[in-house]
């Protein structure tokens, strides 16, 4: 790859396109070359090509192709061809008329080495840098995130057909490596009947017994052909080909193997509760045999298979003289499906740090709100939560009538807690729970057992009531922040968080980001990062020229219920 500045619009292509457009808002490819100029520079991903041998094409152009796919929602093959046939593209790329463009394998080659160089966040980046410096974003302000399910690029399995489709992948992986070892080693003709489809297309059986049957044999093949594969006279390589480690994690994972009186015995894990083995937590349990980083989740009424994503955005509210910027993506994160909410918070904050983005206040759903990052936040980026936390879910709080948590006077220096009653704790112990520092305050059954209020107090055996406390600075912020949450104008603050939901369902529609289009953790994180470049660009776009983002219909029914609402 050569390092080499974009190339102007060619004179004709220019001349056709303010033709084309005068007096007419021009095109988004057109506008971001106008706005913003050579925006992704060819030295920016020089580390991911190599200096010598054939000359590529441009991969700052390349990295802008592939943002205008993902504002079109085009596919690769759709992509090439808009290179070589739109005006606004050539415009946007410094193309003259009689290029020929790329083939369209070019993009998905160009995918895989910005994802094996870890330069997938370099476009948004750039994207950032440059706003950054025409005054469009700073740092500072408010911003909101929340997350949203995507469903891998793969078949939904069940446990059986993900048996079966494992051994299937295996065989396929090494017959393509090493068809005459695999022509020693196994009955072509009958494999060949059970493994030449996809399992997920046969039609299985439907009595349990069978199924059972079924997925014992599909074990069987697969332990017989782990074997051969690491028999001494085999090739060793073939044990590093990445098909063939999936299915040891797939036959570790659902299958015990043990010899009893001299007999191999082959049985399907079962839960631990129901009397079985026990079964591998969702977090590591694999979901496919093509996407080792896909995952079974569910959320509410939501399940599905793949990961989530979190998108982050400023919303800074107009100020009293001048235009509003347009509310601009600075951050998203792809997580596994399992991964809590709360975890990725962190990362996205250091995200900001580094592109000069924190805000002073964030605005987060419940899921992302905990004591420990309300506290740590402030206290490590010096970010505000606006979040409503958790209430107090003890059986005192739920009833209203009882003394809850809150209700207890807290005496740090004296290490005491005080009853609502007047009684003090006898024991002030410190203890960790779940990995967490807490204190635990015990108060005396002496003085619980004859006190009037016990039954509003403590159901406990014991007689006695205790109380769980974080560390002071975090107790006291989430107390201030819970009381923070009953007030009209907090929750008339808080209401700007909803905006969020617009842009996930605005990503949904233009780029389709709940869905992926590549497999792997990696490549599908790359997606995310060029769907939100798109979505910048778009808004950008709408910005430029002083137009509505979005133009949503109101139906009639929707119109009449909200007259008779009125």
């Amino acid at each position: 790859m050569e390092s080499q500045p974009w190339p102007e619009p060619a004179p004709g292509v220019v001349r056709a396109v303010r033709a084309k457009y005068r007096g007419r808002p021009v095109p988004l490819p057109v506008a971001v070359r106008d706005g913003l100029g050579e925006v992704f520079a060819d030295a920016e991903f020089a580390s991911a090509f190599a200096a010598t041998g054939p000359r590529g094409w441009s991969p700052g152009r390349l990295a802008l192709v592939t943002v205008l796919q993902m504002a079109e929602n085009l596919t690769d093959r759709q992509a090439a061809e808009a290179v070589r046939d739109k005006l606004s593209w050539a415009y946007a790329l410094g193309l003259g008329l009689e290029d020929p463009g790329f083939d369209f394998s070019v993009l998905s080659q160009f995918r895989t080495r910005v994802a094996a160089h870890h330069l997938e966040e370099k476009v948004l980046d750039l994207l950032l840098a440059a706003l950054l410096e025409r005054g469009l974003l700073a740092a500072g302000g408010k911003q909101r995130t929340d997350s949203t399910h995507v469903v891998a690029a793969v078949r939904d399995l069940n446990r059986l057909e993900l048996a079966g489709e494992a051994v299937r992948a295996a065989v396929e992986a090494l017959t393509c490596a090493a068809p005459d070892w695999v022509a020693q080693v196994v009955d072509v003709a009958s494999w060949s009947k059970r493994y030449g489809a996809r399992v997920d297309g046969w039609r299985l059986p439907t009595s349990q017994v069978k199924q059972e049957q079924l997925a014992v044999d599909f074990a069987r093949d697969g332990f017989a052909l782990l074997g051969a594969v690491y028999h001494p006279n085999s090739p060793v390589w073939l044990r590093e080909l990445p098909a063939v480690q999936v299915l040891r994690i797939v036959l570790l994972q659902n299958y015990t193997r043990t010899i009893k009186g001299g007999r191999e015995v082959v049985k399907r894990r079962q839960k631990a509760e129901d009397g079985g083995d026990g079964r591998p937590p969702g977090h590591l349990r694999l979901s496919s045999p093509y996407d080792t980083d896909s995952r079974w989740s569910v959320k509410r009424d939501t399940l599905w298979n793949g990961y989530k994503l979190h998108i982050s955005e400023t919303c800074t509210s107009a100020p009293e003289s001048g235009r509003k910027h347009p509310n601009l993506i600075t951050n998203v994160a792809t997580t596994s499906s399992t991964l809590p909410d709360s975890k990725a918070l962190d990362a996205v904050h250091h995200t900001l740090q580094q592109r000069r983005l924190l805000p002073e206040e964030h605005y987060l759903d419940s899921g992302y709100a905990t004591a420990e990052l309300i506290q740590g936040s402030l206290k490590t980026y010096g970010v505000a939560l606006v979040t409503p936390v958790l209430l107090d879910t003890s059986r005192q709080a739920k009833d209203r009538n009882g003394f809850a948590a809150h209700d207890f006077t807290i005496d740090w220096h004296a290490e005491q807690a005080t009853c609502p009653a007047g009684k003090t704790s006898v024991t002030w112990n410190p203890v960790v729970q779940a990995g967490l520092p807490k204190t635990v305050a015990t108060f005396a059954a002496l003085d619980c057992i004859p006190c009037p209020h016990r039954s509003q107090c403590t159901s406990a055996k014991s007689n006695r009531r205790q109380i769980t406390l974080h560390p002071r600075e975090m107790t006291e912020a989430l107390r201030n922040a819970r009381a923070q949450q009953q007030t009209k104008d907090w929750n008339k603050n808080y209401a700007l968080r909803a905006g969020i939901e617009g842009t996930i369902r605005q990503a949904t529609a233009v780029t389709g980001v709940r869905r992926a289009r590549y497999r792997g953790l990696e490549k599908t994180h790359l997606e995310h990062v060029y769907s939100a470049v798109a979505l910048n660009l778009i808004r950008l776009h709408a910005w430029w020229h002083n137009q509505p983002l979005d133009r949503t219909r109101t139906s009639h029914l929707t119109r009449l219920e909200l007259t008779l609402t009125a």
